[in-house]
């Protein structure tokens, strides 16, 4: 689905084979989670291919690799032009790209000294499809952002993510939404979330929250075009009296909601 025996991928400073890529089974990355990533996408436009925020998304990464001690020397500028030319040699004008960090071989607690960077991209619709989505409030919450750095891309986050999304799929739903450790909405698996009421948007602010570059490309066309936007704190119990809602995020890009449980939106 994601690659096949002539896709290339970018790996510590070479252009290889997908199907050759090898990564040690003793990487800190894959017994404790410890590595970041990103997700970003690339419009084939009239001006060409381009990478939607490539620079916002690479300074993410490298913010992820900062505070997880994480060694990495690459520009965000670096990476841009990497991955255009991994666009490039793969023949791909619209597609999803996936830069990773992974750290090397160590079984201790404390990061490792090595780190691999891959980056790849393969075609990839909507994340969550073009239908408005039957979201279910799932019984896990957000990490505390006193556990961890929430607003990082850190691989092992995204168990809590895996968690809530099986938890909705085994009981019907399209999609789950997660509240903070105060019982207010912070957002779904994977994107963030907008509620609307009485012509007015509402996006819980940044600090237990990912971060999404999606989400305030929402907020800064908002005020581009006089809509009124407010982070705020809100609970479940709001959400469930709003005109409408929807999630951001850059593999689901934009999708609207039906339902919240058993609440229908009156503007869906």
């Amino acid at each position: 689905m994601y690659y096949n025996e002539e896709s290339v991928i970018f790996y510590n400073g070479k252009f290889i084979k997908a199907a050759k890529s090898v990564e040690s089974p003793y990487s800190q990355s894959l017994h404790y989670g410890n590595g970041v990533f990103e997700g970003i996408r690339a419009y084939n436009t009239s001006n060409g291919t381009q990478i939607f925020k490539a620079i916002e998304h690479y300074n993410r990464l490298k913010y992820g690799a900062e505070v997880m001690n994480i060694e990495f020397n690459y520009t965000a500028e670096e990476l841009a032009k990497i991955t255009y030319e991994l666009l490039e040699r793969n023949g791909l004008k619209d597609a999803y790209v996936r830069p990773l960090i992974t750290t090397g071989a160590d079984m201790s607690l404390l990061t490792s000294n090595k780190s691999n960077l891959l980056i790849q991209c393969w075609e990839w619709g909507k994340y969550m499809g073009d239908e408005l989505l039957r979201v279910k409030t799932s019984s896990f919450q957000r990490p505390n952002p006193k556990s961890c750095f929430v607003e990082a891309k850190v691989t092992g986050h995204y168990v809590n993510s895996i968690l809530s999304t099986n938890e909705a799929k085994k009981e019907g739903y399209d999609e789950a939404l997660l509240l903070d450790m105060n019982g207010n909405v912070a957002e779904c698996s994977g994107a963030n979330i907008f509620m609307e009421k009485d012509g007015k948007l509402y996006t819980p602010p940044r600090g237990h929250i990912m971060a999404g570059i999606t989400r305030s490309t929402i907020i800064d066309l908002c005020k581009e075009v006089g809509i009124s936007v407010e982070e705020k704190h809100f609970t479940l119990e709001e959400l469930k009296k709003a005109d409408a809602c929807f999630f951001t995020g850059t593999a689901a890009e934009v999708v609207g909601l039906q339902s919240l449980d058993t609440y229908q939106f009156p503007l869906s």
